[in-house]
């Protein structure tokens, strides 16, 4: 796992944190939930590999 990956979950993060809060702030509360949904979305889509590479080895270890 790279460490850039790390880097853009945590901007990630910030970035829908803060949109969420101005959102709600201003009272859209649906639109903030759908910008935390997409955030969340996006980043699955990048760790779903590695996930997949985890389940591989753990599957190659066990010999299964």
């Amino acid at each position: 796992m790279s460490v850039n990956v790390i880097f853009k979950i945590a901007a990630v993060g910030i970035l829908v944190s803060v949109i969420s809060q101005v959102l709600k702030h201003s009272g859209r509360e649906e639109h903030a939930f759908l910008t935390s949904l997409a955030g969340l979305i996006l980043v699955l889509f990048w760790i779903i590999p590695y996930i997949s590479e985890l389940f591989e080895t753990i599957k190659q270890l066990f010999s299964l």
